[in-house]
Order: C-alpha cells, then sequence, then structure tokens
C-alpha cells in the first residue's frame, strides 16, 4: 500500500528540483526569525517609555499586556517550521514519502538555507 501510494504520485526529486525556491523561503522565514524579536523589543521599549513618561498606572498595565501577545505571536512565528515538520511527521506513509521525495533536502533549504546540502541541490536543479 505505501509504495502505492508513493508511485501514484511522481515525488521523486520534487525537492532537488525545488531547492531553488525552498532556499528562498528559507532565508525569508530566516529574516523573519531575527526581525521578529528585534521589532518585539524595539516596541516594548518604545510603549513602555511612552506609558511611564505619562505615570499612568493603567497604560502601563495595558502596554504590559500587549508585550506578552506581542511576544506570544513572535514565539508562534518563530517555531512555526518545527511545528510543521513536526505535523508531518505525525502524518502517516510520512517516512516512504521522506525517502522518494529527498525530504532532507527541502528541510534543510527551509531551516538552514545557508547549508552544504542546500547549496550543492540548488546547484544540480539549474
Amino acid at each position: 500500500m505505501n509504495n502505492l501510494i508513493v508511485s501514484a504520485v511522481d515525488v521523486g526529486e520534487f525537492c532537488t528540483k525545488a531547492s531553488e525556491i525552498l532556499q528562498f523561503a528559507g532565508w525569508v522565514l530566516t529574516f523573519f526569525k531575527v526581525a521578529i524579536p528585534v521589532l518585539i523589543i524595539a516596541l516594548g521599549m518604545f510603549d513602555f517609555g511612552k506609558a511611564v513618561v505619562a505615570s499612568e498606572d493603567d497604560e502601563i498595565k495595558k502596554q504590559t499586556t500587549r508585550l506578552v501577545y506581542r511576544a506570544i505571536a513572535g514565539i508562534v512565528i518563530f517555531f512555526i517550521p518545527t511545528i510543521v515538520l513536526w505535523l508531518f511527521s505525525v502524518v502517516g506513509n510520512y517516512e516512504t514519502a521522506k525517502e522518494a521525495a529527498e525530504f532532507s533536502v527541502c528541510q534543510d533549504c527551509i531551516l538552514t538555507p545557508w547549508s552544504s546540502n542546500c547549496k550543492s541541490a540548488v546547484a544540480n536543479s539549474k
């Protein structure tokens, strides 16, 4: 049954052929992983600065709540790739599809676009 599913959909070398796009997506994701925490810290400092200057307890509590929501959103965005890869590992027939599609290339290009495995796949796809 497992071979039937993999052979019904030709996934062979998908990751190698799509490695250039996956590498670009990996760089975008890496940028967001760095930019979002910096943005959260900068906005938090700015908002708390305004609240402290205003000297209102309600405003300080409001800004604290806002900072917590921003931090939770930043953590979720930071861990999206890990969550997606975990969900794929839970899905049935994942191991068979992983071998057929050379999934390690997909994983390397999305999570670490600077890795040698991803760079060689991009070079081979051209």
